[in-house]
């Protein structure tokens, strides 16, 4: 017998804050699966990310009923935001900083953003994270954006960002 092809619904969730209300229980509905079974699976994969916004896809096999969380990863700019403690950043980026976050916390949203991005080295996705960081008006280590990313090209930085 062959398998259906499974149904895939594609959402943007709140980290550890999705119900059975719309967009996940009416499209999920027609389906047959428990619905409160999958937004507590959901929950549970986003609850790192609580209040940011998370892509989930669940596919569903049309004939076991079983079915399959991918959790994909929040923005760049969600991810600093969270960093930083700030909800949203600064409306004149470049003249007016709002917030400020450490070189760990840009390494460790570079890691996280690094297995989904086409890059190779920790230190280019750094650098990208870094350039989110001037757009939302967030220092590092108390620096410009700018100032940061002339100390990481010059290695200054390397240690944490292997």
């Amino acid at each position: 017998m062959i398998m259906g092809e499974p149904q895939k619904i594609s959402s943007l969730v709140t980290g550890g804050g999705a119900s059975a209300g719309p967009p996940l229980g009416p499209a999920l509905g027609p389906l047959g699966v428990n619905i409160m079974e999958v937004i507590k699976a959901i929950n549970d994969k986003t609850k790192d990310f609580e209040g940011m916004k998370v892509p989930v896809i669940v596919s569903v096999d049309p004939d076991t009923k079983k079915w399959d969380i991918e959790v994909g990863i929040p923005s760049a700019s969600a991810l600093v935001l969270k960093e930083a403690g700030i909800q949203k950043g600064s409306g004149t980026s470049g003249t007016e900083w709002v917030g400020e976050v450490t070189i760990d916390a840009i390494a460790k949203i570079a890691n996280t953003k690094l297995e989904k991005s086409y890059s190779s080295s920790l230190k280019s996705v750094a650098k990208t994270i870094i350039g989110t960081c001037l757009t939302l008006g967030i220092k590092i280590e108390g620096k410009t954006p700018k100032e940061i990313t002339a100390e990481i090209n010059e290695g200054k930085w390397d240690e944490k960002l292997q």
